[in-house]
């Protein structure tokens, strides 16, 4: 692990977005014709989306942690 840029979760984040059915879920929050449709899937996919932010906000504390522990080294008890 040699950067703390939470690459993992970012791109699986990006991948589930741009996938049909992501398309999919974001027109029908966002997009679609009918108010019922929309008052149905937005909290759904603000859901989804605060959901994929806390992964990629975990997945960059660990990293960063890991990263502060190798930079100390190895400490003599």
């Amino acid at each position: 692990m040699t950067t703390r840029w939470p690459w993992i979760s970012t791109l699986v984040s990006l991948i589930l977005t741009l996938s049909p059915l992501g398309r999919d879920v974001v027109e029908s929050a966002f997009f679609a014709g009918e108010a019922l449709s929309r008052n149905i899937w937005a909290p759904i996919a603000l859901t989804i989306f605060a959901v994929m932010a806390a992964v990629i906000l975990v997945e960059w504390l660990i990293r960063t942690y890991f990263h502060n522990r190798r930079a100390r080294g190895a400490t003599t008890v």
